[in-house]
C-alpha cells in the first residue's frame, strides 16, 4: 500500500480490520514457519529465530513461536539428520566423518556441543552396530593430490 501511496490512515485501518477478523496473525506464521521449517528442513532454533526475524517478526512473537520446540525436539531432529546423512560420509576415516556431519547441523543452526554429542552418538551407534560406513571412497573423496579432498576444500572455507 506504501508503494502505491495510500494515505496512512487508510493503511492503518485497513490493517487493524484485517488483524480483527484474522487475517493478519503474526504469531501463527511465525508457529507456521517454526513448525514447517524444522520439520521439513531440519532447522535448529536459532537458525529458526534468525529467518523469523529476518521476516520481520517482532522478538516477543519470535520468542513464542519458538518455544513449541524443546531441546528433545531439537536432539531428535539432529540425530535423525545425521543417522541420514552418515550414510555419504561412507569410506572417510572417523575424523574426517565427524567434522562433516557436525558441519552440516551448524549451518543448519545447532549449537557446537549439541552437534558433536550427536555425531559421536549416531558414529558410536554405527560403529557398534558394526555398520561403520567404510566402503568404497565416492568421486568427491578422490584425493586432490595435496592430501586435500574436493570436499574438506568446501568445508574448510565455510
Amino acid at each position: 500500500m506504501a508503494r502505491r501511496d495510500v494515505p496512512d490512515d487508510v493503511v492503518t485501518t485497513v490493517l487493524d480490520r484485517f488483524t480483527e477478523v484474522g487475517l493478519v496473525d503474526d504469531l501463527a506464521y511465525a508457529e507456521m514457519l517454526v513448525r514447517s521449517r524444522h520439520a521439513d528442513r531440519g532447522l535448529a532454533r536459532r537458525a529458526l529465530a534468525h529467518e523469523l526475524r529476518a521476516k520481520g517478526i517482532s522478538p516477543e512473537l519470535a520468542e513464542q513461536a519458538l518455544d513449541q520446540l524443546d531441546g528433545d525436539d531439537e536432539r531428535r531432529t539432529a540425530r535423525e539428520l545425521v543417522a541420514r546423512k552418515a550414510a555419504g560420509t561412507a569410506g572417510l576415516d572417523r575424523q574426517r566423518r565427524r567434522r562433516r556431519l557436525a558441519q552440516m547441523l551448524a549451518r543448519k543452526g545447532y549449537p557446537p556441543g549439541l552437534a558433536l554429542g550427536v555425531v559421536d552418538e549416531v558414529l558410536a551407534d554405527q560403529d557398534a552396530a558394526g555398520d561403520g560406513g567404510f566402503g568404497t571412497p565416492s568421486h568427491a573423496d578422490r584425493d586432490l593430490g595435496d592430501g586435500i579432498d574436493a570436499d574438506d576444500a568446501a568445508f574448510d572455507d565455510a
